[in-house]
């Protein structure tokens, strides 16, 4: 989706739609949590049920931040999606895919 024919701008001119900012704090929390959530979910002597918990919610917070990212390239004109971010979140979803569907 282009600027140009962003269908978000009408809502935003008549007030529907409220643009938020990019704010680099709250990037940075997101992925702060993350990686401490991440680290403490390989601790073997927590339940899976808590490891599990630490795990969804590391990788919750960085669907966050990648989305953020995103938003920064599609609304404020940066359009450029860094390959490397792209490739990532790919190769994490087609591997969860993958586990998700043999387990049925």
């Amino acid at each position: 989706m282009n600027k140009e024919n962003n269908p978000f701008d009408n809502l935003l001119k008549i007030g529907q739609l409220k643009r938020e900012a990019f704010i680099q704090a709250e990037f940075d929390g997101l992925v702060s949590t993350a990686n401490r959530k991440l680290h403490d979910s390989k601790n073997a002597s927590l339940s899976k049920d808590s490891r599990f918990d630490l795990a969804y919610n590391a990788a919750h917070s960085l669907a966050l931040a990648a989305h953020q990212k995103r938003n920064l390239a599609e609304y404020e004109g940066f359009t450029e999606i860094e390959s490397s971010l792209l490739e990532a979140l790919i190769n994490a979803t087609e591997k969860l895919n993958l586990i998700l569907r043999n387990e049925n």
